[in-house]
Formats: C-alpha cells, structure tokens, sequence
C-alpha cells in the first residue's frame, strides 16, 4: 500500500501518488515510512485471510466486539497480493475498498477512515478537517520507539507509534471533549501483515476516571499490551 493505491487514502494523506524510488527522494517522516511505504504483505502466500479482533468500550457508548478480515489473492501474475477487506458487520459494517497489487497492509487504513467517520459523527466536524489532523501528526509529532509484544505466547520485537493529533487544534473549542483522544499503532514484522494492532483511547478527566471511549484492533492471537 503506497500513498495513493485508492482514492480514500489519497484522501486521507491528500498527497499525489509516489513511487518507492520518489519516495525515497521526498521528505517523509518515520512514522509516515512505517505505516505507508513499507511492505508489509511482501512474504505472504496467497491465499492467506488476516484476522483481527475489534473491541469498543468506554463511557460514551455501548462496548461491543467484532471483526475484521483482509483476505489476499494472488495477483495476475500470481504474486501477492490483491486485497478485500471486510471492517466489522450487521449494522456496524463499514466500507473497506479493496486494494489492487496491495504492498502494504490495508487494515490501517480501514481503520483510520473508520476514525474519520467517527470523529465527524461524535462531533459534527468536516472529514476532511480529521484526516488533515491526523495527517499533519503522523509527519510532524508521531513519536515511533521499540516494544516487545506478546503473540501466540511468543515474545516479538516491534514499533509503536503514537500521537495526539487534536491538542493543538485551533478548532479543539469545538469539541473538547474528544481533543485528548492519542492514537497508539503496533506493527511487527513477526506477525502476518505487519499490524499486531491498532488503538485510539479518548482518555476521562482526572486519573482515576474511565476512558470517554476506547477503540482496539488487534491480529488474532496478540495480547492487548498492558495501559
């Protein structure tokens, strides 16, 4: 998944299609590098169907559980891979493209225009102004460090990134509310698909109160790391 391998993810980073060799001559961040240009489908067989889990819980809102799916296909030539993806179901089923000659995951971005969505639901604001926060984060204040993980009651080695995209909003007034929501993505080479896992966390006021609302994607058989 390159920057521009659908029209939602253009959306999303509005930036113009790049190569790998362009990208390499351009200014990109880490975490920018880590979640869009890295190949993280390249040793997989197809056919291979990814898994995931999605939790919802919190104050705001009903919790629930439900899943996720990207499931690959060989390509024309018989590499990998063409992706479909399914992003929870019933009511709660939300648009998930799919991705033609896929390199990289396409589960995080069903889950960020999922966020999207979301943000402009909770609050009344513009998609697009959410996907410019959450762009403008990922290049200027995404922090990136090494974690150990826990999957299939192995220890592997990965990356978290996190940040905040909404502290410095100027419109933050507007929903403050939601302004402390941080972001927190697990990617480890060691599991398939290179996503153990996703977390957004609109945190309460005061230490003791319980989170406004929580949203984790995590790969089957990941354990939620400790918070």
């Amino acid at each position: 998944m390159r920057f521009a391998l659908t029209a939602s993810l253009c959306a999303l980073l509005a930036t113009a299609p790049v190569s790998y060799a362009e990208a390499d001559k351009q200014d990109y961040s880490t975490a920018e590098r880590l979640l869009f240009m890295t190949q993280q489908l390249q040793n997989l067989q197809p056919p291979t169907l990814l898994r995931y889990t999605f939790g919802k819980t919190g104050s705001l809102e009903e919790a629930f559980t439900d899943n996720v799916t990207v499931a690959l296909s060989a390509k024309a030539d018989g590499g990998c891979c063409d992706a479909k993806g399914s992003f929870l179901s019933g009511a709660r089923k939300q648009p998930a493209p799919d991705v033609a000659s896929a390199e990289g995951n396409p589960v995080i971005l069903y889950f960020l225009e999922h966020d999207v969505r979301e943000m402009k639901r909770l609050t009344g604001g513009a998609e697009n102004h959410f996907r410019k926060r959450l762009r403008m984060a990922i290049y200027q204040n995404a922090e990136v460090r090494d974690v150990t993980l826990s999957y299939q009651g192995h220890a592997v080695k990965g990356k978290e990134i996190v940040f905040s995209p909404f502290l410095d909003d100027p419109n933050r007034p507007r929903y403050e509310r939601f302004a402390k929501k941080n972001y927190s993505f697990l990617l480890s080479a060691a599991v398939p698909g290179g996503v153990y896992g996703i977390r957004t966390q609109i945190p309460g006021e005061g230490l003791a109160a319980k989170p406004v609302m929580v949203e984790e994607l995590l790969i089957d058989g990941a354990k939620a790391p400790p918070r």
